[in-house]
């Protein structure tokens, strides 16, 4: 038997693993082998994404999915279905992640803490999130409390947040065994008695909302575009104008907020932190008592260190996602 051609059908859904029906077929897809290869590639990241909506609103939830590959493989010889291992059915957790490209082709990203750096930062009294892959860990103790894990199989448990209790100092996340140590984190707790801090959350590399704590001086600037006409405001019947009406009249008129922030003063590990929320796609404030979109407007940073630098600290703007005046349609 040779391989002719594959045809491949994606379910994509929530609950359980193979919980799948009809209604939940999102694609077909089919391939015949090319003569100078042996196998059938199907690159299915870029289809599978677009069913991972991101409505953060501040409540942490899990939007993973689950993804059903079902494949048919034909034999050259008789163009028929292999009668062995055919159609073979695979099972994934769909997650909004993303690899390096050091990584090379298709890396397995963290199954247990989905948070890169080692060091986080929480104003002081106030607790944070800590998220976690349910598959791959047993429990997380912050400073001498565990919480056991549990994983039920539904897609919307599989990243859970763990709660941070205010003014905790370490947070250390255990295998499935419960005894394996895979990873420290160490919790700072900043007292910042001038400046208000802001909380960005932000989608990162292990497609989990992370939050990061902007502590020092912010500033907000808003900049306006608009268009002028020059207009006729000559009086047909009186051949006159009055000197209250001009003759530049402006239109579409609209304004943008933007808002810079500072980092305040972090370790050399926490640059993961900055570059993941400079490649996310989706990033939130929490200003004003709501959840609002905002979007990095610097475009680069340049990485610091103790050695060259003494004190680290971080300069972003951003713009706010929308436009001032509403004119959502």
């Amino acid at each position: 038997m040779a391989l002719k051609a594959a045809t491949v059908k994606i379910y994509i859904y929530s609950g359980t693993q193979g919980s799948y029906t009809d209604t939940d077929l999102k694609y077909t897809l089919s391939k015949d082998r090319i003569s100078t290869r042996d196998n059938i590639l199907f690159e299915i990241a870029n289809l599978v994404r677009d069913y991972i909506i991101h409505n953060f609103n501040d409540d942490y939830t899990c939007v993973a999915k689950w993804v059903t590959v079902s494949q048919t493989l034909v034999d050259s010889e008789t163009g028929l279905e292999f009668d062995v291992g055919s159609p073979v059915v695979n099972h994934y957790v769909l997650i909004d992640g993303y690899g390096d490209f050091e990584d090379g082709i298709n890396p397995q990203l963290s199954d247990n803490a989905l948070i890169t750096a080692n060091d986080i930062y929480l104003p002081e009294g106030t607790a944070g999130k800590f998220p976690i892959f349910a598959e791959g860990v047993g429990k997380v103790t912050i400073d001498s409390t565990d919480t056991e894990i549990t994983d039920s199989g539904n897609s919307n448990q599989k990243i859970q947040y763990i709660t941070i209790p205010a003014d905790s100092s370490t947070i250390q996340v255990y295998d499935t065994d419960d005894t394996t140590l895979l990873k420290t984190v160490t919790v700072h707790n900043v007292c910042e008695p001038k400046f208000t801090d802001y909380k960005v959350t932000f989608v990162n590399k292990y497609g989990a909302y992370q939050d990061m704590y902007f502590f020092k001086r912010t500033v907000e600037t808003f900049n306006v575009t608009d268009d002028v006409y020059k207009r006729n405001n000559i009086t047909p019947s009186t051949v006159s104008y009055a000197t209250n009406s001009g003759q530049r009249q402006r239109y579409n008129v609209q304004g943008q907020t933007s808002i810079q922030m500072n980092t305040g003063f972090i370790s050399e590990s926490a640059v993961s932190t900055i570059e993941e929320l400079f490649l996310s796609e989706d990033v939130w404030i929490r200003y004003d008592g709501k959840t609002l979109p905002i979007i990095p407007k610097s475009k680069s940073f340049t990485q610091k260190s103790s050695l060259n630098d003494k004190l680290i600290n971080y300069t972003v703007q951003f713009d706010f996602a929308f436009n001032k005046i509403n004119n959502v349609r």
